[in-house]
């Protein structure tokens, strides 16, 4: 049977040397986009192929279109074949710790249609302070063909939010923390607020304190709440670029909250656009 969701220390252990594995290293920091390369070298997972946000998890920026806009579906199917991906492939993602940028890979595999992707539970933080395996350098893994089903239905885009701004059907969930939706201390992006109707539901809220996912049930209540009776399947996650709103499609999946989508522009998409309206309202 496929891991889809989560996969956690103990078991991907038992499959480590499995070759129809494939374990992707997605440590980043948007502060220093060159240390998670530098961290996988020091220390990873045996057998772990380095991924990395900016260069292959990311398309060209054109200063409209978001800090880490989808690449080509084309290219991103040249990248994971090189990474030694296929159809029959299990693909397990992880990071640092919280699953943010794992997450990130794990919609995006979704979104090209292989089911068989898993974020590592805890990331690499809760591997290591167990004790497992490690190894350093860097290691290649053979290539395969991979050949992709594109999901579009899985993705919306800015015009489809601009239409559904007053839609009580349709449900925009901001995975930022409380104060980037308020617009307070806005770091990363030009302007700070939210897209107008969007409830929060800050990524963080689904991890334990050791930064594993919280348990099925508690999920499902955090996000039933966010959803206020809305389905699952109305719901469009967003936050600053892309990455951290994958986390909450991810939250949703595993606790069986199916069929929401990612709008993958978010919030630095949508406010590089001074006719589109924000709350709260610029002064």
């Amino acid at each position: 049977m496929a891991f889809t969701t989560l996969i956690d220390t103990s078991t991907l252990a038992d499959h480590l040397h499995d070759s129809s594995f494939a374990l992707l290293d997605c440590r980043f920091t948007l502060d220093d986009p060159a240390w998670g390369r530098l961290q996988y070298e020091a220390a990873h997972i045996p057998g772990a192929v380095f991924v990395d946000l900016d260069r292959d998890l990311s398309g060209a920026k054109t200063g409209k279109n978001g800090r880490h806009p989808l690449p080509d579906p084309t290219e991103f199917a040249r990248t994971l074949g090189r990474l030694g991906i296929d159809a029959k492939i299990q693909v397990v993602a992880y990071d640092q710790d919280v699953s943010m940028f794992a997450s990130r890979a794990w919609w995006m595999l979704r979104w090209l249609g292989h089911e068989g992707v898993a974020v590592l539970d805890g990331g690499f933080a809760k591997w290591q302070a167990e004790g497992r395996d490690v190894c350093a350098g860097h290691e290649i893994r053979p290539a395969r063909t991979f050949v992709a089903n594109l999901r579009p239905e899985l993705a919306a885009n800015a015009s489809e939010i601009a239409r559904t701004l007053h839609n009580p059907g349709v449900r925009l969930l901001d995975a930022r923390s409380p104060e980037r939706f308020r617009g307070e201390n806005e770091t990363l992006d030009k302007k700070a607020g939210h897209i107008p109707g969007a409830s929060n539901h800050f990524y963080k809220g689904n991890l334990n304190e050791d930064n594993t996912f919280n348990p099925r049930e508690e999920l499902r209540r955090a996000f039933e709440d966010s959803l206020a009776g809305a389905s699952p399947a109305s719901a469009i996650s967003y936050c600053g670029s892309g990455v951290t709103a994958c986390h909450n499609l991810l939250a949703m999946e595993h606790a069986g909250l199916s069929g929401a989508r990612l709008y993958p522009g978010s919030w630095s998409e949508w406010s590089s656009d001074s006719e589109r309206p924000i709350e709260p309202p610029e002064k």
